[in-house]
């Protein structure tokens, strides 16, 4: 059963890790994928080309989710590509982890930039879209950091809390128009970048874990399908952590 047919995805950060699990996935449902990238445009065009197969639409665009005017743009050329956009996924972020007594400013106002303010940049800009539709589903990508905290994260952990905050505030502003604000928080998710991890931290980190195993990209995008189609209607404003169980 394809749970997504017919409606149209903007994913952020989709060419690789969690983001180009969402952007299978959401094909494999059905769903026509806009998916973006920062620099990796021979990735991008080739994941493109390949979920093209399955049936949907799909196009890879070069865009900075953390500028506005990116955004705006983004947004303008995916309808005019695409014809509505029912859902956005924003995902791109990154990390630059250190002690607190060790931060740069820079660091700090970085992070925030893209996992924060890229949030702010992308709801906004498919805000005026999804209004005329009286219908859509937005889903933010927290992280189990932003609900707990970590050491060496004060960065991170302040840009996925306030992705929460700013969800909420969404879903109480835009619900009456049947638009939906939701959050995942994943949990320790293995992908290109955790395999370059030494194996012991790795294995210490699954043993800690309930289900003792770390995540897989398509766990995640399995939680943005159930946001992202109808199974979700009454939904909305909320926190779902996939985790392993990390956080019970």
């Amino acid at each position: 059963m394809k749970l997504l047919e017919g409606k149209t995805a903007i994913i952020t950060g989709g060419s690789r890790g969690i983001g180009r699990g969402i952007v299978e996935v959401f094909a494999n449902h059905g769903a026509n994928v806009a998916f973006t990238y920062s620099s990796s445009s021979e990735a991008a065009e080739a994941l493109a080309t390949e979920v093209s197969k399955k049936g949907v639409k799909a196009k890879a665009y070069q865009s900075d989710a953390a500028s506005f005017s990116d955004s705006e743009a983004l947004a303008i050329k995916v309808l005019e590509d695409f014809g509505s956009i029912d859902i956005l996924v924003n995902n791109a972020g990154i990390t630059k982890d250190n002690l607190l007594m060790r931060m740069s400013e820079a660091d700090f106002d970085k992070v925030i930039e893209v996992n924060l303010k890229s949030v702010f940049n992308m709801t906004k800009a498919v805000q005026r879209t999804m209004l005329k539709q009286r219908k859509g589903s937005i889903i933010n990508m927290g992280s189990v950091v932003g609900v707990k905290g970590n050491a060496g994260q004060t960065n991170y952990a302040a840009s996925k809390a306030g992705i929460i905050g700013f969800s909420k505030s969404v879903a109480l502003e835009l619900g009456s128009r049947d638009i939906r604000c939701n959050v995942i928080a994943p949990g320790f998710i293995e992908t290109e970048m955790t395999g370059k991890l030494d194996a012991a931290t790795v294995q210490g980190w699954r043993d800690a874990i309930p289900l003792k195993r770390g995540g897989s990209p398509d766990d995640i995008a399995n939680a943005c399908v159930f946001f992202a189609s109808d199974l979700s209607a009454y939904v909305t404003g909320q926190v779902l952590n996939v985790d392993g169980g990390m956080l019970t």
